[in-house]
């Protein structure tokens, strides 16, 4: 059974408690970005861009047995590692699991307080996103 969305914030919280320094958090992010599959070529277009994010940031999600799986990538690293927690907290999850997380862990880790403005409203325009395409899913299931 996966773990649900607040399980793996958790983790993430923890992960992030092992790190004395700032210094040392931004590496383990940049690592996670690493290692973020890539994502294919034919999705990097206009209308997969996350609006509000300084950096180039391409978005797209499945819905597949009523779950939705995110996949993403990013011209900048810290970015890159920023998205892959959020697949990671995200993808695979339903609709409403989604729409109803309230991804208590970008604070808790400090995250907000730590990026620059610009960065820090690339993460809400991130995760807007992933909700909005949690809602669309959600609306099409209903349609069927």
């Amino acid at each position: 059974m996966a773990n649900t969305i607040e399980q793996t914030e958790a983790e993430i919280i923890d992960e992030f408690s092992l790190f004395d320094s700032w210094d040392d958090k931004y590496e383990y992010i940049i690592d996670l970005g690493k290692k973020l599959a890539p994502l294919p070529d034919e999705y990097k277009k206009e209308e997969n861009k996350v609006k509000g994010c300084q950096s180039t940031v391409w978005l797209v999600a499945d819905y597949r047995d009523g779950n939705v799986y995110y996949q993403a990538e990013s011209d900048a690293v810290i970015v890159k590692g920023l998205i892959s927690m959020l697949i990671r907290v995200l993808s695979g999850h339903t609709p409403d699991e989604i729409l109803n997380a309230n991804m208590d862990f970008i604070n808790k880790i400090g995250m907000t307080s730590h990026l620059a403005q610009t960065r820090s409203n690339g993460l809400l325009a991130m995760v807007r996103q992933m909700k909005n395409y949690a809602l669309a899913f959600k609306s099409i299931k209903f349609d069927a």
